[in-house]
């Protein structure tokens, strides 16, 4: 009897689509002369003092398991950085879960919260790992979609209909937001809080691009009055200290959430890197500066792309953070997934179809300026070309 392996693979990952946005990184990688503006990430080189750290690491022969927690001396340094920078404590020795980057963070956080068919309610547009890990943690997305005309910011009203009509007790919010840029401001956050607690909802708040901000300072949404205890906080190290291969992320979160997730993650990742572990040490330590230095440069980056995206003629939100942006394509008359196609094997540059982060993301593009400016400069002017042509 023949024996086909496709028939025993899970109904739920059958139904799970793949990445759109590694399928155009993979196309890029067999067109040499492309410009990408599809992957989140920074064009910058770790800094060489964090690199040196995980050298050293290795020197020293440090290579072997850490705690499944993460080595105290990281835990205890994330623990400052959340105290001295949103002005949240949290306890290093059983609030605090170093992970493989922040996709395992988030999900433990799903597999943690989730019995088979809890609905979880997740703001879009948004990364496109939120619903497909709920779905793998037995869970259903319930969308709340944002629109450019409210600054994609979610308006607490929107989020209280939500919950009541889904009867969801747990909810992912990603601020800075991937992939619009959107911020959410303090009295907003402080407006989505007072509904968390009237609805006895978990918060899972994905703050990955926190020192990302343009305008403002960032607000951990832990730091809210009431909301320390009810809040998963997702955040890691690659995207403003420009170490996404490292795959280091972590979580911050009441003991008993850390306890639950560490359960998982002692069986699947067992600990993250040492040697990268040993590096953010340092990076916490003494890369302030790095950090600001870059943030400074994707700033002028962010404003000469939307300027030039507007010269265009393209309607585009202003992003206060992270490192996108996300402009109209309607006028164009294509569908977000034809101007990508196109634009790629025409002019060689690719974007993201903005629905690829959910239906309300259908009108958009994503393009990433976390590239060098030349090159961005490049890509707009091939996109002029592309504009004029259609």
């Amino acid at each position: 009897m023949s024996f086909d392996p496709a028939t025993r693979i899970s109904q739920r990952v059958r139904q799970l689509q793949p990445s759109p946005i590694r399928r155009f990184f993979g196309l890029v990688e067999s067109m040499p002369d492309a410009i990408s503006l599809s992957i989140g990430e920074p064009d910058f080189v770790t800094p060489w003092g964090t690199r040196e750290s995980g050298i050293f690491s290795l020197e020293k022969g440090y290579t072997r398991y850490t705690a499944n927690l993460g080595i105290i001396e990281l835990r205890r340094e994330i623990a400052a950085y959340l105290r001295r920078r949103f002005d949240v404590s949290y306890d290093p020795q059983t609030e605090i879960l170093v992970t493989v980057g922040v996709s395992e963070a988030l999900d433990l956080a799903m597999r943690v919260l989730l019995n088979p068919g809890d609905r979880v309610v997740i703001q879009q547009p948004c990364y496109v790992a939120y619903p497909a890990l709920v779905s793998v943690a037995g869970g259903d997305p319930v969308f709340m979609p944002t629109h450019a005309e409210n600054s994609f910011e979610l308006a607490a009203e929107d989020f209280d209909r939500a919950l009541a009509e889904s009867g969801a007790n747990v909810a992912l919010i990603g601020y800075p937001n991937n992939p619009t840029g959107a911020i959410l401001p303090r009295e907003r956050m402080a407006a989505l809080a007072e509904v968390a607690a009237r609805r006895d909802v978990v918060m899972v708040s994905d703050e990955i691009y926190a020192e990302l901000t343009y305008e403002g300072d960032p607000v951990c949404f832990a730091s809210l009055p009431g909301m320390r205890d009810r809040t998963i906080v997702l955040s890691g190290f690659s995207k403003a200290f420009a170490m996404t291969g490292w795959r280091l992320g972590y979580v911050a979160a009441p003991a008993e959430i850390i306890s639950a997730m560490n359960k998982v993650h002692a069986y699947t990742a067992m600990c993250a890197p040492t040697m990268a572990q040993m590096a953010a040490v340092e990076a916490l330590q003494h890369g302030e500066r790095e950090v600001a230095m870059m943030r400074e440069d994707y700033n002028q980056r962010r404003r000469v792309i939307l300027a030039r995206l507007r010269a265009l003629g393209l309607s585009c939100f202003e992003p206060k953070g992270a490192f996108y942006v996300f402009p109209c394509i309607t006028s164009t008359g294509l569908t977000s997934t034809e101007f990508a196609e196109r634009f790629l094997m025409e002019h060689r540059v690719a974007v993201v179809p903005g629905n690829a982060f959910g239906e309300c993301g259908e009108g958009y593009v994503r393009c990433c300026y976390a590239t060098a400016l030349p090159l961005i400069e490049e890509a707009m002017a091939r996109m002029g070309q592309f504009v004029a042509s259609l």
